[in-house]
């Protein structure tokens, strides 16, 4: 069984109400919701959050949103929360999805999951996407990962990696996309270690996997995912929904 659960949260430093504004007549909510039932291999989508708002909202658009508790340390906490609310077993498949990328490809997904049919032995996978637009290079807003040649993650910064010392030198970029899939018995674990010195300097959760010897799959997708984190990108993707 393969569960999604967006992760919702009304409360931003940078947007306030961010999943409740409108993106093309549509709040943005409901917009990732959306585009999550579009794909073929999730089972169920939730909208877990703590704000009255926010569940109203999903309810009113015929969604299914759940209510978790307001201390959770991260996403990754409510996501958690949540699968144990919804009493899944330890080998179902539970999607993270970024609540603020609502043009996000529901193929996506497909790929996102595609290493756990493959290797029995995979617990977590994310996706990346190769940079086109120069910018996001430095951009700290555009985290960056580096995996090895298996195609495990290495790093994730908010940093340029690879650094090129030689300014000859040319390199390929990725952009870490921030969808991912667990095993149920691998998020149990997940939540339960602490917060690690390299995700608390980044502000990078899934440092956190690393930092505690375990390994991330990294799937590498076609389809970009642009999200908004201020007001101001909203007409941005409406730009690219028209």
């Amino acid at each position: 069984m393969t569960i999604a659960v967006i992760p919702s949260r009304y409360h931003s430093s940078r947007f306030e109400g961010k999943p409740l504004a409108l993106v093309a007549g549509k709040s943005m909510i409901q917009r990732v919701y959306e585009q999550t039932k579009k794909s073929l291999v999730v089972t169920k989508t939730v909208v877990a959050t703590d704000d009255e708002r926010i569940f109203n909202a999903v309810e009113a658009f015929g969604g299914h949103a759940v209510m978790t508790s307001d201390d959770c340390r991260s996403g990754t906490d409510r996501v958690a929360q949540t699968a144990d609310m919804l009493n899944l077993g330890p080998d179902d498949i539970i999607v993270n999805i970024q609540g603020d990328q609502p043009i996000f490809n529901p193929l996506t997904i497909d790929e996102l999951i595609s290493p756990f049919a493959d290797d029995p032995g995979i617990v977590m996978s994310t996706l990346a996407f190769k940079i086109t637009d120069k910018r996001e290079i430095t951009d700290p807003k555009d985290v960056k990962v580096t995996f090895d040649y298996h195609g495990f993650a290495l790093y994730f910064s908010r940093a340029q990696i690879p650094y090129p010392r030689d300014r000859e030198t040319t390199a390929n970029f990725y952009k870490h996309l921030g969808f991912y899939a667990y095993k149920k018995s691998f998020l149990d674990k997940l939540v339960a270690l602490p917060t690690g010195p390299c995700e608390q300097v980044e502000k990078l959760e899934q440092l956190r996997v690393l930092e505690f010897g375990y390994r991330i799959k990294v799937v590498i997708t076609p389809y970009d995912s642009p999200e908004i984190d201020l007001p101001e990108d909203i007409q941005r993707i409406e730009a690219k929904l028209k």
